[in-house]
């Protein structure tokens, strides 16, 4: 047997072990039909910004059963250099006036919603009337209400929604739950996560609370904070935290910073911090009876790493993330199978930044139900 087929061997049954522990909730919507063996489906973007461009476009490349077959955009030119780019039929084309006529064509499945946080119900609601299935980036949307309509509105329509969580796809972080959940290192004690960068442009849409919801917490403090309830596969009993903010110029409408603690049900507790202040803020370190271990990075597109405190590497492959993302959500609809990431698991996380937000707020330590 050679290393390679060992490696490969491992990582598999890894994932596989990790995969299976993630949390899973809710009620499943049924898919609305088989399809065709070995056909791909085909996703439409929502939402032609940077993560779309730069990333998820590209990943459709490296999937078995997923293509781009559409876009959604309000902005024309981004549309006709799309359309070149990736010979997309004119028919497919949509903006964001038009996309009930979504519901006319079969030639796409699967909507993916990439644009500003607080349109996501929106984009999610109309997806679904026209009897698609949705892949929603995270963070869900800005308010459990919001999340809500967009769980049932799916549920009713027959089709399933899942969120962008593509960490749970990612082998370096599937290795650190697996490691957590067999108790490599005993049970687990306390988890340090962080993640921030400096904010540049003070005129991006992630600075307007009627768009993001909120600052850093809802971009990217909410990878630290799932990263501590995979770790954990449990829920927060109670959250305090505090919140700051230096530049009232540029944060006049969400915070700059911020820092939170959980308490969990077995013990653990959680210190997590996020910032738009400053980089540097990107990984995080759970600590157990008998030793430690971590990822810097952990939550960016690629190149995550990490170490146990044995001396062990903790450096699987790279794989790309939006591709395996894509993948999976494909599988479960092709095989009417649940998802591992579905709304459920998204309505979870706002409830949680919402409590983190009142006792930033108020002061006070706030309960989780």
């Amino acid at each position: 047997m050679t290393t390679t087929t060992a490696t490969r061997r491992d990582f598999l049954k890894t994932a596989t072990l990790a995969a299976a522990s993630l949390p899973l909730a809710g009620l499943w919507p049924r898919a609305a039909r088989a399809a065709e063996p070995g056909r791909k489906l085909g996703f439409a973007l929502v939402g032609l910004g940077s993560l779309s461009t730069h990333q998820i476009a590209p990943a459709f490349q490296n999937t078995q059963h997923c293509r781009l077959a559409g876009i959604v955009t309000g902005t024309p030119a981004k549309a006709a250099r799309w359309q070149a780019q990736y010979n997309i039929p004119e028919q497919n084309i949509y903006n964001y006036a038009t996309m009930d006529r979504l519901a006319d064509n079969p030639d796409i499945d699967v909507i993916y919603v990439v644009t500003p946080n607080a349109l996501h119900a929106e984009h999610t609601l109309k997806a679904a009337r026209a009897g698609k299935h949705v892949l929603c980036e995270k963070p869900m949307e800005v308010s459990s209400e919001k999340c809500q309509q967009m769980i049932d509105a799916c549920q009713q329509a027959g089709r399933q929604l899942a969120i962008g969580y593509r960490l749970h796809f990612e082998p370096n972080n599937l290795e650190c739950v697996r490691l957590a959940r067999e108790k490599v290192f005993g049970e687990l004690q306390m988890i340090q996560a962080g993640f921030g960068f400096r904010m540049g442009d003070p005129t991006q849409w992630r600075l307007r609370k009627a768009l993001a919801g909120g600052g850093p917490l809802m971009d990217v403090g909410i990878y630290a904070l799932q990263a501590t309830r995979y770790l954990t596969g449990e829920e927060p009993e109670s959250v305090s935290a505090v919140a700051t903010t230096t530049d009232h110029v540029k944060f006049a409408e969400v915070e700059e910073s911020l820092v939170w603690q959980l308490k969990f049900p077995s013990g653990v507790i959680a210190s997590c911090s996020t910032t738009y202040a400053f980089g540097g803020m990107r990984g995080y370190r759970a600590y157990a009876e008998h030793g430690s271990f971590g990822l810097d990075p952990a939550y960016e597109y690629d190149g995550q790493q990490g170490t146990r405190s044995d001396g062990q590497a903790i450096a699987l492959p790279h794989m790309d993330q939006f591709a395996l993302e894509m993948d999976d959500f494909a599988q479960c609809i092709l095989n009417n199978q649940p998802t591992r990431v579905p709304g459920q698991e998204g309505l979870r996380d706002i409830k949680i930044m919402m409590a983190i937000y009142e006792a930033a707020r108020t002061g006070k330590t706030v309960a989780l139900s």
